[in-house]
């Protein structure tokens, strides 16, 4: 059974997503399901860093965008998500290709959120995990 509370679309999140960070860098959601959002990213002059590999900061960009999306699709009404901790452990690197990230959630509250973030290159290596802790606002 789904936990989402706002109806979306992969179409919508990605709209949403042009016109900042997340569309310059090229975050793309790939796939929503009942309890997980995956997305990917581009490993390329956007988001590696001056040796070559996709940098640290990418993929919390990556994760974030993914924690705070899904946290928000986990909120309700004029309520707003935003993040409040994260961490990532940067475990195998990445020079090309994409990177695909599955976020899933460890706990859903009504005032927190925490979320995890697997990252992994396009031969399945896990590269990096994260865990994004979120706050839920009323308006």
């Amino acid at each position: 059974m789904p936990f989402w509370k706002r109806s979306a679309t992969l179409e919508m999140l990605n709209g949403q997503s042009q016109g900042c960070m997340v569309g310059h860098v090229g975050i793309e959601f790939t796939r929503l399901g009942d309890d997980f959002l995956e997305a990917t990213m581009p490993v390329d002059t956007r988001t590696t860093q001056p040796f070559g590999l996709l940098h640290g900061g990418a993929s919390v960009v990556l994760a974030e965008t993914m924690g705070s999306m899904a946290g928000y699709l986990c909120s309700e009404g004029k309520q707003t998500v935003v993040g409040v901790e994260i961490n990532a452990s940067h475990m195998h690197s990445a020079r090309e290709g994409r990177v695909r990230g599955v976020c899933r959630a460890l706990r859903i509250g009504r005032r927190s959120q925490v979320w995890q973030i697997e990252i992994f290159d396009q031969a399945g290596n896990l590269c990096c995990v994260s865990r994004l802790t979120t706050m839920v606002i009323d308006h």
